[in-house]
């Protein structure tokens, strides 16, 4: 047994023994596995028996016996970790046992003894068992989960304290931001809480004045010198370092979970610059969001994380199950949601999720919850800003407005995905695109300009989500709740008229209008620059400030007309019915469900951020009805548009493939096509294979017999090849250009003065994934989907026709839009396929157990008519 397991086993009984075998664990473990080597598990057990005996006698015994359980000590075979100790140590031991009470000396050296020999029995079941377990897996799902909920922590605080940069400082402390900085002032008020003293203004800080319109235009001076400055940092450091780091990351995350490697999108660097770049992005008051590139922050966590376990770094289906698990992770410490975070890998991101992967996500999200509930960002005990609680039920009446919010939700993301592809695609095809460092510079000059005279507009995306979603109480001050604080200070308005919306309601609800139309006409411009950008806080602002307003809306409705009949059955006079927070969280859940065509995995989020189950009903009917208007326009979210602009070879597993068409239509090369690049197993010389890797650009090489026979032997990637040639040129002698290549197990004879032959056999995948000539896309496409595949080779009756990657399915597919088939196959399709009772020259094809059988004649000019087969010429 290990000597930290005993030392761990004996710290109970007597800590200096501890000490004793922690001295010794070096030579105690090389003595144990000498020891086991030569010992059998039977005699331990047995030898074990007999110390216990001896123990037990010289226990019950004299003083003057206690020397030869010394000498038991230190010849007994059974246990060579004591029989190392020194006589002074063993002495220890004895002395030990002297003056211990009864019941506490040898006994607990007996009991240490035994469950040393039980150990060195059990262990090695142990630690199978371990393995079993998958421990290497979960110390890579906690590594990683901790450092996206850490990360997801700096980036929470850092945003929030530059953001409020841009209006002053604190001066007792300058790494406090507002909120911060006035809790333990004791010179507020309620009307005025986010004023104190030790918070200074630009304006307070440079003229000394903190009103007139001296100090209105030095605070919109600052404001937007501070927002041009995070904005030019954040796109100088993506264009410098880390191209990688700009955008949501999602699509690409989507392409590299469907089989598609990026290479550096998941590195060190892209980590580091997008962590810090995110925080620019944010602070600069752009309208974007923060959410959606914390997933791709939590992949470069998973992905950098398991270059440290062998397991997950050589294989990249395994590593795929770590990119799923890391972006429900992401998206957990993004919206304080774990439940959510495991169905959204589910619904939109993983392209394969098995049942280990399901586990291994909510372990990952629980994890990266709890992280990011310790570090406490926000202040408020809470995984989020903006988390909220209603105590008004809603009524059924109220479906009508949610529907409707649902209706605008849907209208908003087919208008908002048509708009920035246009515009993404004008960007990439003009030369305006050349100049990413104007067009962010450009765009965020514009939105701080606009942005300053308006409060709404002004605040952080967040906090204002915030205000949105909070239910107006006898606590808030803000301009929105102006009915409800008026009436709780001063009795300013009849008893009875607790609903009634005063000017400053209505003057809110004009700043809130311009605000969404600013926020919807910016976001379609902002998404796609080239600094990190999510999309999913603004959505949610969009439907936030639509929900309020209707809300709103509803609400004065229902007390001016509370004698409609929608509203006399459940509203009584002077009864707060309706809760516009409520409307600003179904509206939110409308939008971001329309621009993204999320579902379940949407309403579990909103679910977790508010925390109350009796509104499930509404966020289902509004989100399902923004999803079936956004299908009506057009079934791809926005995700799926950016895949498809940048031409990512993506095949969406939500569409079904119902076309007719066999792989043999598909496969390249097509009759009009050159040859294909194939590889013989053992007539080639290295200067061929080199010039066929110069001249071609193709990911991989089909290895057959020989040109002659075209049987398919196996698969060799074209890295894998260059880098075997590379090594066998600088570690082997006498490997020249004339040398054989071979891919066998046993070299081809040679002539006696040949060059030495190079063996690459090791590079050979002898199980490449092949389907016939005659299989259906239909199956084919499924395969691509489930199991993740690059490419995958045809053949007939085993010999080689072509290929097929998943560029050769998205470009059919493409041309089956264009050219819509039929769901039922022609007539004509079956014809081929089943000859006519009567060959050509009218007598009766030939039978055999009530088959109908083809003449020779016919069977080859069916197979020259169906299968193309590839020459000697065209290898």
């Amino acid at each position: 047994m290990p000597s930290y397991i005993q030392a761990g086993l004996c710290i109970p009984f007597c800590p200096w023994l501890c000490d004793v075998l922690c001295v010794h664990r070096a030579r105690l473990w090389s003595a144990e596995r000498k020891w086991r080597k030569s010992k059998d598990p039977t005699d331990l057990c047995l030898y074990q028996s007999l110390l216990s005996l001896l123990i037990s006698q010289y226990y019950h015994s004299e003083i003057n016996n206690l020397p030869d359980s010394r000498t038991l000590l230190k010849t007994h075979a059974c246990f060579p970790s004591f029989s190392l100790l020194s006589e002074a140590e063993v002495s220890k031991i004895i002395s030990f046992n002297h003056a211990s009470p009864p019941g506490h000396g040898w006994g607990l050296v007996l009991i240490l003894l035994d469950l040393s020999a039980a150990f060195d029995i059990v262990h090695p079941i142990l630690l199978l068992t371990l393995k079993a377990m998958d421990v290497s897996g979960m110390v890579l799902q906690w590594f990683k989960s901790y450092l996206s909920g850490a990360l997801a922590g700096v980036i929470d605080i850092a945003a929030d304290w530059m953001n409020d940069l841009k209006e002053g400082v604190c001066l007792s402390a300058m790494w406090f931001n507002h909120e911060q900085c006035c809790w333990g002032s004791n010179e507020t008020t309620f009307a005025e809480r986010d004023k104190c003293p030790q918070w200074k203004t630009w304006a307070e800080l440079i003229l000394g004045q903190a009103e007139g319109p001296g100090s209105y235009i030095m605070n919109y001076f600052m404001f937007t010198f501070w927002a041009l400055s995070f904005a030019f940092l954040a796109v100088s450091l993506v264009k410098v370092f880390a191209p990688y780091a700009c955008g949501s990351g999602i699509p690409e995350i989507k392409t590299i979970l469907s089989g598609f490697i990026i290479r550096g999108y998941l590195g060190k660097w892209t980590l580091m610059i997008k962590t810090i770049t995110l925080v620019l992005a944010v602070a600069s008051g752009l309208s974007l969001g923060k959410e959606g590139p914390l997933v791709h922050v939590a992949c470069c966590c998973g992905n950098i994380f398991s270059y440290l376990f062998p397991k997950y770094s050589k294989n990249e289906a395994k590593k795929r199950e770590v990119l799923s698990a890391a972006s429900a992770a992401g998206v957990s410490v993004a919206f304080g949601a774990p439940i959510g975070g495991v169905l959204f890998s589910l619904e939109e991101v993983s392209y394969y999720f098995p049942l280990k992967t399901l586990w291994r996500s909510f372990f990952a999200a629980l994890v990266a919850a709890f992280v990011l509930r310790s570090i406490n960002p926000f202040g408020n005990s809470r995984l989020v800003l903006f988390y909220v609680e209603y105590h008004t039920p809603w009524y059924l009446f109220e479906l009508f407005p949610f529907i409707l919010l649902g209706v605008f939700g849907g209208l908003w993301g087919a208008f908002f995905i048509r708009a920035n592809i246009a515009w993404c695609r004008r960007r990439k095809s003009t030369r305006f695109g050349k100049y990413p460092v104007l067009e962010v510079i450009t765009v965020a000059a514009i939105t701080a300009i606009i942005a300053f005279p308006n409060p709404y507009t002004r605040q952080n995306t967040s906090e204002l989500i915030k205000e949105l979603f909070t239910d107006c109480g006898p606590l808030e001050s803000s301009q929105l709740c102006q009915y409800r604080s008026q009436m709780n200070g001063s009795q300013a308005y009849p008893e009875g008229s607790e609903a009634a919306a005063t000017p400053g309601v209505y003057s809110a609800m004009w700043q809130l209008s311009l605000a969404l139309i600013f926020k919807i006409i910016m976001t379609i411009f902002t998404f796609g620059l080239k600094v990190p950008s999510g999309l999913f806080i603004p959505s949610m602002a969009i439907g936030a400030i639509a929900g309020r307003i209707v809300g709103i809306a509803v609400e004065q409705l229902a007390y001016y007309h509370h004698d409609w009949f929608l509203f006399r059955e459940w509203c009584e006079v002077g009864a707060d019915c309706i809760t516009p927070g409520l409307y600003a969280m179904v509206g939110a859940a409308a939008c971001l469900g329309g621009v993204t065509r999320m579902t379940v995995s949407l309403v579990v989020i909103v679910f977790e951020l508010t925390g109350g189950l009796e509104y499930i009903v509404p966020l289902m009917a509004a989100v399902m009805t923004s999803k079936w208007v956004g299908d009506a326009f057009g079934r791809e979210g926005i995700y799926e548009a950016h895949i498809r602009l940048n031409g990512y070879p993506f095949l969406d597993a939500k569409e079904e493939f119902t076309h007719t068409t066999l792989a043999r239509e598909v496969m390249r090369p097509r009759r009009s096509d050159p040859p294909l690049a194939v590889l013989t197993q053992d007539d080639m010389t290295l200067g061929e294979l080199q010039n066929i890797i110069s001249e071609t650009s193709y990911n991989g090489f089909p290895v057959i017999v020989s040109k002659e026979s075209q049987r398919l032997v196996g698969f060799a990637l074209r890295r894998d090849i260059t880098i075997a040639i590379e090594n066998a040129c600088r570690k082997q002698e006498r490997i020249v250009l004339n040398s054989r290549v071979y891919f066998t197990q046993h070299a081809p004879t040679l002539p006696a003065d040949s060059p030495r032959p190079l063996k690459l056999r090791s590079i050979l995948d002898m199980s490449p994934f092949t389907v016939t000539d005659h299989t259906p896309m239909e199956i084919v496409v499924d395969i691509f989907r489930k199991l993740g595949l690059r490419q995958c080779l045809v053949t007939h009756n085993g010999i080689l026709l072509g290929i097929i990657t998943k560029k050769n399915i998205l470009e059919h597919l493409e041309e089956l839009k264009q050219h819509v088939e039929p769901l039922a196959p022609p007539w004509c399709y079956y014809k081929k396929r089943y000859p006519p009772s009567y060959g050509p020259d009218g007598k009766p094809r030939p039978r055999v157990h009530n088959v109908q059988l083809a003449s020779s004649s016919s069977r080859y000019e069916e197979e020259n008519e169906e299968v193309h087969l590839l020459d000697n010429s065209s290898l």
